[in-house]
């Protein structure tokens, strides 16, 4: 399969930083705190100056702050490309599509892309991070409302239930992620969770919304993270080894919750998933490491069925065949412990990860082959999708 890009190779996009702030029980700093320091550590991961960014694109989470004043607060001046940017989990891959498009172009040579959040408050639950007061919705979403459908946790369990209903996907099945994931974080010294569990002890962990048990749920993390985008030809004269953004794809298919909608069987990742690999000139057969969105352990389930890496309805029975996930698993996935074991940045999560791995960096939970990496980004209730096809240095 040949590229559909006619981009001279010199010309083309690569990530030449990453900037993490601490992550996970961070109290004290604003999430436009976080937002700057993430910036500034990815310049400096690079080693450039952020006199040298001509573009920015942010991205915020649930509190406020993290928006175009970013730009005063860094000092920038002159900027070429600056906007901000919103599609939930999928933003990250999104930012960094519309980072390399632009690079491409000629737009902006050296572009940052941000996003941060802080929705952790000291002596306040975890859970209530996410349970702010919202406006009470009319029309079909009141009818919704009423019937006890509010928040994120409500429908993925809806819709994990009607891939259970439809393809016989069980609980066990989807605490098989749950337990390689944490497999992963044991050897991840960033997450936010690294004590080794069983199937046992998923399936003996309280409920949130069934068929979610808490060890099915994603983390909430305070933190930021960005990367920089610029051209190969100048990231191969950087400090780290340049991580070649070598395809890319979004799709967003406008669930209805109605009769006749496939919400629950088929995502976003079925049509962003393939383009992707397409403009990589790739297939999923040459995928050596894949970072999946994994806000709950279906979403990660659902996301390997729409990409190829099994067939449809067959992600259960995949996901818990003895030795295909986990560190010495047939199929890396979620190295570092993902959103649910790792820290949750929305999108940034898997690509951080995949900058990792793609550059070699992984310490102790490095996979040896690590040439091709796919990265996912889900956003809404399966209503946003972006995915990138990232190459390592060679």
């Amino acid at each position: 399969m040949t590229s559909r890009r006619e981009t001279p190779a010199r010309r083309r996009a690569a990530i030449a930083g990453l900037g993490l702030t601490e992550l996970g029980k961070v109290y004290g700093p604003s999430a436009r705190q976080f937002a700057a320091q993430a910036v500034r550590r990815a310049a400096g991961d690079a080693g450039i100056g952020l006199s040298d960014i001509d573009g920015l694109l942010v991205s915020a989470g649930t509190t406020p702050g993290v928006d175009l004043s970013l730009q005063v607060d860094l000092g920038l001046r002159d900027l070429r490309l600056f906007t901000q940017m919103q599609a939930f989990g999928s933003t990250a891959g999104a930012m960094v599509q519309y980072a390399a498009m632009a690079v491409e172009a000629g737009m902006a040579d050296t572009v940052a892309c941000v996003f941060a959040d802080a929705p952790l408050r000291q002596g306040k639950a975890t859970g209530a991070a996410y349970g702010g007061r919202r406006t009470t919705p009319a029309g079909w979403g009141s009818l919704l409302g009423s019937s006890g459908f509010a928040g994120p946790n409500s429908f993925y369990a809806l819709a994990a239930r009607r891939h259970m209903k439809t393809y016989g996907t069980t609980s066990e099945q989807l605490g098989a992620i749950a337990v390689a994931q944490r497999a992963w974080a044991a050897k991840n010294p960033l997450a936010q969770l690294r004590d080794p569990i069983t199937l046992a002890d998923h399936q003996a962990s309280r409920f949130i919304a069934e068929p979610f048990h808490l060890l099915d749920c994603c983390l909430v993390s305070n933190g930021g993270a960005a990367v920089i985008v610029t051209s190969a030809e100048r990231a191969a004269s950087l400090a780290q080894p340049a991580v070649q953004v070598l395809g890319w794809g979004q799709a967003h298919p406008g669930n209805s919750f109605r009769r006749n909608d496939n919400f629950g069987l088929v995502s976003g990742a079925a049509q962003s998933g393939p383009a992707a690999m397409e403009m990589a000139g790739v297939t999923v057969e040459d995928i050596d490491v894949a970072e999946i969105y994994d806000c709950y352990t279906f979403t990660a389930l659902l996301t390997l069925e729409d990409y190829g890496f099994c067939g449809k309805g067959e992600g259960g029975e995949f996901v818990a065949t003895p030795g295909m996930l986990g560190p010495d698993g047939k199929l890396a996935v979620n190295t570092g412990g993902g959103q649910l074991s790792s820290y949750y940045l929305w999108g940034m999560t898997p690509l951080s990860e995949a900058i990792i791995q793609a550059r070699g960096q992984g310490g102790e939970r490095q996979v040896p082959k690590h040439d091709t990496v796919l990265v996912s980004g889900n956003g809404g209730i399966l209503d946003h999708h972006s995915t990138l096809v990232l190459g390592a240095e060679g």
